[in-house]
This record gives structure tokens, sequence and C-alpha cells, in this order.
């Protein structure tokens, strides 16, 4: 059985880099599928998320292995990506390429099998009304969207994140899954969401 994250962080505060290079392999793909969709520009995303794995591994000694690395690891990025943001007063964006375990409409609309192509253009349409009404949250409503739906994290881990109180990340969530619903209703796809 592979250890946790958590013990291989623990092995790596040792100063060992195997573990830690176990970790960035675990981690790499998700932390730059965040940071594209924060910053939008895969180059950029790539350079930030390089640089949050440098900054991961120069203050392991830091992390509690008490608590979860993802969360850990996810706060590192996200906090470089809004400090990036600021930098350059880049407007944060929604999930790209969301996977089926995501919102339950996301999953719907990326429904390979159907057969028939009217309806996947429908589906194609209906995704691009919803990434639309996605670009439209604020910023805060989009990221807690994408680390709740994409990511798959906890509200207690976004909270941690985000550095926010956990009711203010379930109303973010709330708030935010509301104004989707509206606005995929708006354009003719509401049926999707039932």
């Amino acid at each position: 059985m592979a250890p946790s994250d958590e013990t291989l962080a623990e092995r790596a505060q040792s100063g060992a880099p195997e573990p830690f290079s176990e970790l960035v392999r675990r981690f790499q793909r998700p932390v730059y599928s965040l940071l594209v969709r924060l910053v939008r520009d895969r180059g950029l995303a790539e350079d930030l998320a390089q640089e949050a794995f440098v900054r991961a591994w120069r203050k392991i000694s830091s992390y509690d292995t008490s608590r979860p690395f993802r969360s850990w690891m996810f706060k590192i990025a996200h906090n470089l990506a809004i400090d990036e943001l600021r930098r350059r007063q880049l407007e944060t964006v929604p999930i790209e390429e969301p996977e089926s375990d995501g919102l339950d409409l996301l999953g719907r609309l990326h429904d390979q099998t159907a057969q028939d192509p009217g309806e996947r253009l429908d589906r194609v349409r209906a995704l691009e009304h919803l990434e639309e009404a996605l670009s439209r949250l604020r910023p805060a409503y989009r990221e807690v969207i994408l680390l709740r739906f994409r990511e798959g994290l906890a509200y207690e881990e976004i909270a941690e994140i985000m550095e926010l109180p956990l009711g203010t990340v379930k109303t973010h969530i709330f708030r935010a899954r509301k104004e989707l619903v509206e606005a995929v209703t708006e354009a003719g796809y509401g049926d999707a969401w039932s």
C-alpha cells in the first residue's frame, strides 16, 4: 500500500528528496489545473506550479503533518495565483474541462455516449452557456466552485485555503450555484439541472 501524502511529507521534512518527488508527481496535475483555471494562461500556470512546489519544498518543515497535505499544497498555489493576479490585475476564470464527478450539469454535458449529433451539439452549446455564466461569477464564487466541484475539496479545506469562515464558503457555493442555475435556465438549458 502506498504511503499517504502526509507520511511522504513527514519523510520529506527529514530532508529526503524522494518522498517530496513523489508528492510532486501526485500533485503536479491538480495544482497546475487549479492555477490554469485561476490565471487563464497555461505558460504562467506552469511557472506558478513550479514556484508552488519550490516554495513547498523550502517550507516543508513548517507543514503540520496532522493536517491534509492537499490543503496545504493548494493553499500555496492559491496564494501564488492571487499574488500574481493582483500584480497583473488579471481576471480569474472558471473550470475549463470539468470531470464527470463535478457539478451534475458539467458531467452530463461532457457525456460522450450521446449518439445523436444534435444532442451532442446541444450539450456543447449548454456547456458554452455554463462556462459563460461561470466567467461572470465573482472571482471568489468561481474559486469555491472550482475547489469544491473540480478538486473535490471539503468545505473546511476550502475555508482554510481561501482563509474564509466556513459559513462564508457555504454561502459562496450556494449563491454561485443559484446564479449558475439562473443563467443556464435563462439560456434554455434549465432541464439539464433536473
